[in-house]
């Protein structure tokens, strides 16, 4: 039942990357972060309530809530520089490099968790690897190249690689802290500290003052990409909790075939005949992880 849930938190996170995309068109990423978190909170405690999981909040651990906590932010962190990288970057390129943080989780989760590492994990960590840089390569076509533009592809690199580093560590803080916990519990209290995290960053960078200037259109895809968000982390942490890190974090990590898919449909974003086979060896190396 936990692939099922690790396959929906991928096809809720490929729609949260476009509909992000949308929403921070004309908005700063951090503000941007930090009001969808609000969403993602209000969403999160719904499902607890529901659920009925606060019940179990009184009996929370001091290990668990640290290792809560940590995971909290270490995705305020990843957050706010995917979402930094994918305002100043393509889709087609942000993506690959965040989702390659699927490689650092199964490396940790081996090391840390004794998940260990059979051939065909060493074989998935290779052919990902390799397709993750054949899709970050740039086209050799010489059409305008500013120096600013050189610029600003350093930066949504550095961002994109940060936001993977980050997410890794958010997968294996997050294994621990709702190993003993409802899944949807810990989800909520983890959403707590990411907005606090979010909105600190937000009045450090004096931004809030934008709010007052974002859309109608960016207000609905920012409230929109919130709520695929919540349901991702959901199905996610629930996979997470009954599953192995090392495959549902793959399988999460497929939202990229969705994103790709909308990315092309929505902003014209095409892939080179390089970057389509590192997107097969991507898919590749996943699907090894099933077998």
């Amino acid at each position: 039942m936990w692939i099922v849930f690790a396959f929906c938190s991928a096809i809720f996170a490929g729609l949260t990357a476009i509909l992000a995309k949308c929403g921070i068109k004309n908005t700063d990423s951090n503000v941007a972060t930090a009001l969808r978190t609000i969403i993602v909170l209000v969403f999160s405690w719904i499902m607890v309530g529901i659920t009925g999981s606060y019940e179990g909040i009184d009996a929370i651990g001091l290990k668990t809530w640290v290792f809560l906590i940590l995971s909290g932010l270490a995705t305020g962190g990843s957050w706010l520089c995917y979402f930094h990288a994918l305002q100043i970057g393509d889709v087609n390129k942000v993506t690959p490099i965040d989702k390659s943080s699927t490689i650092i989780t199964m490396i940790l989760a081996g090391v840390f968790l004794q998940e260990g590492f059979p051939i065909i994990k060493c074989f998935a960590i290779l052919t990902i690897g390799i397709g993750t840089y054949l899709m970050i390569q740039k086209k050799n076509d010489v059409r305008i190249r500013v120096e600013e533009e050189k610029r600003q592809t350093r930066s949504w690199i550095f961002y994109a690689c940060a936001s993977a580093l980050f997410a890794s560590l958010t997968c294996i803080l997050g294994k621990v802290g709702i190993e003993e916990i409802n899944s949807n519990l810990g989800t909520a209290i983890r959403t707590v500290v990411v907005l606090v995290m979010a909105w600190i960053v937000v009045f450090v960078t004096k931004k809030q003052h934008t709010i007052r200037m974002i859309d109608r259109k960016s207000w609905l895809f920012l409230v929109l990409s919130g709520f695929a968000t919540g349901g991702s982390w959901l199905c996610y942490y629930r996979a997470l909790q009954t599953g192995e890190v090392s495959i549902v974090v793959p399988i999460d990590k497929l939202s990229i075939l969705v994103t790709i898919a909308f990315s092309y449909f929505v902003f014209g974003e095409k892939l080179s005949l390089k970057s389509g086979f590192g997107l097969f060896l991507i898919i590749v190396g996943t699907f090894s992880l099933l077998i």
